[in-house]
C-alpha cells in the first residue's frame, strides 16, 4: 500500500507559530507547554508520569504541537506499546520523518504491538528500503506483507487479517473457547464468523448472541445469515458507507470466492470517512491534500502554486471580457462598482451547488435515477435565490439613488437585477452538473470546484453583466 512520503520541516520557528492555532480538544495548552517544559529539561520520569493517562490520540497531537526535536525526544522516551498506538494514528508524512531517526529494532519493537491492519499502514508510509527491512523482522510478517499486497484505498487495504471465525457446524461452548482464543492479539471482538468447510462466509453471531444463549446450541441455529460483507477490491469509502448505513461495528471482507480474508472494523470506517472528507475540503480549497501544519514553506507553497496559478488564468479572462467592454465603462463608470458583486455571487452559487453535489456522491444519496430530480432540484433553488438576490440589490440601488445622484436609477437596478437572476441561475447549473460530469468521465468530483467552476462563473458573470448593461443601461 504505497504512500506519497512528504519531507517535513524541522525549524522551531514553524512549530512556534503552530502553538497559538493549535486546537485542543480534550487538553488545554497549558498543559501541551507543561509537558514542553519537562522535555527541555530533560525530566523523562516526570514528563512520562504527566502522560500516564494521555490517550495515544491527545500524545499524537502533543508530537505534532512541538518543535520536531522535542517531538524526537519525548517518542523516545514513551513506552513501547503507548508509541506504537501513536504511530496508528500519525500523519503519514509527519511518523515517516519521525521513524527516520529511529533504529530498525525500536521500530519492529513498536510495529508489532500494533493490529496487523495498523500495522500494514505504518510500514506502508516508510520509505521502500526501511519497510522492507521492518517486515522480514516482524512476528507477523505473513499477514502484513499478505495485507500490503491490496491497493491502500480499498477494502483490502484497511481490513485486518485477525478475526474469529468457527465452523459452522461448531457449538456455543466452541465458539467461545475460539474467542478466548484470540483474546491476547485481538483488542476488540465484536463478532465471531461462521464459516463453511471451504472457509466461504456463511454468517455471523454477535458476542451479546453468543454468550446468551446455551453451551450445546449450534451456531447454524443462532447465527445471522443476511451478513452484510465486502470483496477486497472494493473502494475503502464504500465499505466505510456501508457500515454506517447498517450501523455495523464490524464487516468481513471475502475474497472473490467468498472466502473470508478479513474484518474492518468501526475506527477503521470512522478514520476512512474523516481521510475522505480532509482529501475532499483540501481539494475544494485547492490544497495539496497530504499538506501538513509544520511542513517546510517551501514545499507548501508548491503545492498550491498550480491552482493559485488556474485561478490566475481564470482571472486573466475574466480581465480580457472586462476589456472589450471598454466603451461601456467610459459611458458609465458606476458599472465598475457591480463588477466584484456579480463575480462573487457566481462564484459562491456555483461553489455552494457543487459541494451538494458533492457531498451527496460522497455519501452514496446521489444515484443514477435520481440525477435528473436532484438537477433539478438546484436549477429551482438557483432561481428562487437569484430572484430573491436580485430584489435585494435592485432595493439597495434605489434606496441610495435618494441620497446621491445616479444616473436612471430604476434602469440600473433593473440591470443588476436581471443579472444577478441569470449569473446565479446559470452558476447552479454549472455547480451541480460539473462535478456529476466529472464523476461520469473518471475524474474525483471533488476537483469541480476549483478552477473549472471558478472561472466559468467569473468569466460568465462579467459577460453576462456588461451585455444586459450596454442593452439597458448605457444610453440611457
Amino acid at each position: 500500500m504505497p504512500q506519497e512520503n512528504n519531507p517535513i520541516g524541522t525549524d522551531e520557528t514553524t512549530a512556534s507559530a503552530k502553538k497559538h492555532s493549535a486546537t485542543f480538544l480534550n487538553r488545554s495548552p497549558d498543559q501541551f507547554e507543561y509537558i514542553e517544559s519537562l522535555i527541555a529539561d530533560d525530566r523523562r520520569q516526570e514528563a512520562m508520569t504527566a502522560l500516564e493517562d494521555w490517550h495515544p490520540g491527545d500524545v499524537v497531537d502533543l508530537l505534532e504541537w512541538l518543535p520536531f526535536a522535542q517531538a524526537q525526544s519525548l517518542f523516545r522516551w514513551l513506552p513501547v506499546r503507548t508509541a506504537g498506538k501513536c504511530l496508528a494514528q500519525m500523519r503519514p508524512a509527519f511518523l515517516s520523518t519521525l521513524l527516520g531517526e529511529i533504529p530498525l529494532p525500536r521500530i519492529v519493537e513498536l510495529v508489532d504491538v500494533l493490529e496487523t491492519d495498523d500495522a500494514t499502514d505504518v510500514v506502508a508510509h516508510l520509505p521502500p528500503d526501511l519497510a522492507r527491512r521492518v517486515v522480514r523482522e516482524l512476528k507477523y510478517q505473513i499477514e502484513v506483507v499478505e495485507l500490503l499486497t491490496y491497493d491502500a484505498d480499498t477494502a483490502g487495504g484497511i481490513m485486518s487479517a485477525r478475526y474469529v471465525a468457527v465452523p459452522v457446524n461448531a457449538t456455543v461452548e466452541q465458539a467461545i473457547e475460539q474467542v478466548r482464543a484470540h483474546a491476547d492479539i485481538l483488542e476488540e471482538i465484536f463478532a465471531v464468523f461462521v464459516v463453511d468447510d471451504h472457509r466461504r462466509l456463511v454468517g455471523a453471531v454477535k458476542l451479546k448472541t453468543l454468550l446468551l444463549s446455551s453451551g450445546e446450541t449450534g451456531l447454524s441455529e443462532i447465527m445471522d445469515r443476511d451478513v452484510a460483507s465486502v470483496e477486497t477490491t472494493v473502494d475503502q469509502e464504500q465499505a466505510a458507507h456501508l457500515m454506517e448505513r447498517y450501523d455495523l461495528v464490524a464487516l468481513p471482507v471475502v475474497d472473490a470466492d467468498r472466502r473470508l480474508v478479513g474484518c474492518i472494523t468501526i475506527d477503521d470506517a470512522v478514520d476512512v470517512l474523516q481521510e475522505e472528507a480532509e482529501e475532499d475540503i483540501s481539494r475544494i480549497s485547492g490544497a495539496p491534500i497530504r499538506e501538513v501544519p509544520n511542513q517546510p514553506l517551501l514545499h507548501a507553497a508548491a503545492g498550491r502554486f498550480p491552482w493559485l496559478l488556474a485561478g490566475l488564468a481564470g482571472a486573466a479572462l475574466s480581465g480580457l471580457v472586462v476589456g472589450t467592454f471598454e466603451h461601456t465603462l467610459r459611458q458609465a463608470v458606476i458599472l465598475a462598482s457591480f463588477i466584484p458583486v456579480v463575480m462573487a455571487m457566481a462564484g459562491n452559487a456555483g461553489i455552494q451547488s457543487a459541494a451538494v453535489a458533492v457531498q451527496a456522491m460522497a455519501s452514496g444519496a446521489m444515484w443514477s435515477g435520481d440525477l435528473r430530480r436532484r438537477i433539478l432540484r438546484e436549477l429551482i433553488v438557483a432561481l428562487l435565490n437569484g430572484i430573491a438576490i436580485a430584489l435585494v440589490l435592485g432595493g439597495f440601488i434605489l434606496l441610495l439613488s435618494q441620497v446621491v445622484v445616479i444616473k436612471a436609477p430604476v434602469s440600473l437596478a433593473l440591470t443588476a437585477g436581471l443579472s444577478l437572476i441569470i449569473v446565479v441561475f446559470f452558476a447552479g447549473s454549472i455547480g451541480a452538473v460539473t462535478p456529476i460530469l466529472l464523476n461520469r468521465l473518471g475524474i474525483d468530483p471533488a476537483l469541480a470546484t476549483g478552477p473549472i467552476i471558478t472561472t466559468s462563473n467569473d468569466i460568465l458573470g462579467v459577460l453576462v453583466f456588461f451585455v444586459l448593461a450596454t442593452a439597458f443601461y448605457v444610453g440611457f
